[in-house]
């Protein structure tokens, strides 16, 4: 009877001890902001660019918080492409819109190594 009350007692502790040491993953957090969110989406582009493109994208949101590029500010023809096709109807989050519709949101893509 002693035994199986220490086998119980040492089962306790064991379970207790990987219970209190289970945690739970890091949740990626939402971006905070309409740039965060931008700069998210157009992440590994699959693009080879030969030097730095920097363009301007404007965009408004639509009724169901996605947005919609209204025009891109480049003169590489595929960079420009490459923005609408990531970014035209993603939804945004609640938190980085704010009170604003429209935004002018400045981009830089570097070449690739």
């Amino acid at each position: 009877m002693k035994t199986l009350k220490m086998l119980v007692l040492v089962v306790a502790i064991t379970f207790s001890g990987v219970i209190s040491a289970h945690t739970n993953p890091i949740e990626k957090a939402e971006p905070k902001t309409v740039t965060e969110t931008v700069g998210e989406l157009l992440k590994n582009p699959d693009l080879q660019l030969t030097s730095e493109v920097d363009a301007i994208v404007e965009l408004v949101l639509n009724e169901n918080d996605e947005m919609v590029v209204l025009s891109v500010d480049t003169n590489n023809i595929a960079v420009e492409k490459y923005i609408k096709s990531r970014l035209n109807y993603k939804k945004l989050s609640k938190q980085a819109i704010g009170n604003n519709r429209s935004f002018k949101v400045p981009v830089k893509m570097v070449k690739n190594n």
